[in-house]
């Protein structure tokens, strides 16, 4: 199948006559409120616009707090949360309980909890390894931050990252797809043509 190139002028006239549905614009919007945790926005914009938020709003309180759980490093308050919600979401997610598991050994390696860290990375994280060759490679990723004395610092950007506080932030959206897919809430847009009639 061949692109066509569409040059920019043409591609703004396009976007400048293209003509977006109120409803598919208050849908999409909806959906962001309701996926990224706004309850009291996604609230208040269903009372002014009429849009239904398609969730129970309530539900959305307790998604945030197991979200934020990851955020703030602690693991183990996320996946009990997680199980309190659904025990099912981490059995039928494996590479999601793979990537808390991973988290969760990041957390012990930033507080510098070495002994510890080796231990669950042993005991919890090298048989997921053995099943899953990304795993392991993800699994020896994340062990060599041992290797430095002060990984934060001195560690290649490679391993660093692992330590970036948006490493917690992904594992935390990666959770929170999870916790929406179970729940009948993926986060999707409607395709492009539903949107742009161009």
């Amino acid at each position: 199948m061949m692109r066509k190139v569409v040059r920019r002028g043409e591609w703004e006239a396009r976007m400048d006559g293209a003509t977006v549905r109120k409803d598919d614009m208050n849908k999409l919007i909806m959906n962001y409120l309701v996926t990224e945790g706004y309850v009291e926005a996604a609230r208040k914009f269903e009372m002014e616009s009429g849009t239904e938020p398609g969730a129970d709003l309530a539900c959305i309180a307790e998604r945030m707090a197991v979200k934020q759980a990851v955020q703030l490093g602690d693991v183990e308050d996320a996946i009990d949360r997680v199980n309190d919600l659904n025990p099912e979401i981490l059995d039928t997610n494996p590479a999601v309980f793979f990537h808390l598991q991973q988290q969760r050994l990041i957390e012990l390696i930033r507080a510098g909890r070495v002994d510890e860290a080796l231990d669950f990375a042993q005991e919890e994280l090298a048989p997921r390894g053995e099943e899953n060759a990304a795993c392991l490679e993800e699994l020896e990723r994340t062990v060599a931050l041992l290797a430095f004395e002060d990984a934060a610092t001195s560690a290649p950007a490679l391993l660093a990252d692992l330590l970036d506080v948006s490493q917690r932030g992904k594992t935390a959206a990666e959770l929170n797809a999870a916790i929406l897919a179970s729940q009948g809430q993926e986060k999707v847009s409607p395709p492009r043509d539903e949107v742009l009639h161009l």
